[in-house]
């Protein structure tokens, strides 16, 4: 009978070790379930790209708005360039303490070369923050219209150029996506980065390129160039009174996108409660103005909808790699 009460050591060990799994994970779902709600408990780390850029801007400005929504001090952590500090928190605990302030490079160089990080690993927070190209031409061009550009470029196939930066740059996908929706053949001219592709612009040595408003405005306003669009799907108040190139290319839009990414794990009410601070701020009047100064526009979104924009955008620069065969210099 009392033989019949023992329990082999075995079980026992197999027993205790079921009771510990499932005092975890009961432990895994309250803190899961409980996140949103003691989210942040001490500082959190906004990891980013090298210091100066615009990912740099807008991670400094979350910073301050974070910080004082939530109560403790965000940090940003310049980590080099995009891929590692893409690696960084892909790798990281999802804990919420470790956060990714980045741009469409995050999902676009994975289409170019092999990464060591996947987008998967990622979930997606909050749009913070859009720039956008300008499309100028050298004064000497006879157009003042987007209507006008097609108009002649589809009379002169082939005989006018623009210029464009490096493989895979902002400037370089909206001028690529640009021929393929309006139908056009406009001869690229590839330059090692933007700046040197405006001066020839200046120069008139180019008559087109899709810069950034930041650096053509000024030659806008002195006449060394003349803008015709906006690569927004709407007008923007970076630029008032110019229209979207959407409105003669129906669908065109070509932006860059920065944000809030988090490890794919990280509990949804910390992904909720960053999302809710995030977008306070971003909505305030007083941010959307520091931004706009800068040259770049506020964005505000649910997590879902950043994730929705983020494949449409990839399937934007799907096509374009698609069309034209090359790949990232």
């Amino acid at each position: 009978m009392l033989f019949s009460l023992c329990v082999p050591r075995f079980s026992l060990t197999l027993i205790t070790a079921a009771m510990a799994a499932s005092a975890t994970l009961s432990y895994g779902q309250a803190l899961s379930k409980n996140a949103g709600l003691v989210y942040p408990a001490k500082p959190v780390r906004l990891v980013t790209s090298a210091p100066g850029g615009g990912v740099d801007f807008t991670a400094r400005l979350l910073a301050l708005g974070l910080t004082a929504k939530l109560g403790h001090q965000f940090v940003v952590d310049n980590r080099g360039g995009t891929h590692v500090s893409s690696v960084t928190v892909a790798n990281a605990v999802p804990d919420g303490y470790t956060v990714l302030v980045q741009n469409n490079t995050l999902w676009i160089a994975p289409l170019f070369e092999k990464a060591t990080y996947s987008v998967s690993q990622l979930a997606p927070v909050v749009l913070a923050s859009r720039s956008l190209n300008m499309l100028v031409v050298h004064p000497s061009l006879p157009v003042h219209s987007v209507k006008e550009l097609i108009a002649l470029a589809k009379a002169k196939p082939g005989e006018v150029n623009y210029a464009a930066g490096l493989v895979g740059s902002a400037n370089f996908l909206a001028g690529e996506l640009f021929k393929q929706m309006a139908g056009v053949n406009l001869v690229r001219i590839s330059y090692k980065g933007g700046g040197p592709a405006l001066n020839d612009v200046i120069a008139g040595q180019v008559k087109i390129m899709f810069a950034t408003t930041g650096s053509a405005m000024p030659h806008v306003k002195s006449g060394r160039l003349r803008a015709l669009a906006v690569t927004s799907a709407e007008p923007t108040a970076l630029v008032p009174g110019l229209p979207a190139i959407a409105a003669t290319v129906p669908g065109y839009e070509s932006l860059t996108f920065c944000g809030l990414f988090v490890p794919a794990k990280t509990a949804p009410a910390i992904i909720a409660r960053l999302n809710d601070a995030a977008r306070k701020y971003l909505e305030l009047t007083e941010t959307k103005e520091r931004f706009l100064v800068s040259g770049v526009e506020a964005a505000s979104s649910t997590p879902q909808q950043f994730d929705a924009a983020i494949k449409a955008d990839t399937a934007r620069v799907e096509k374009v790699l698609q069309a034209t065969g090359l790949r990232a210099e």
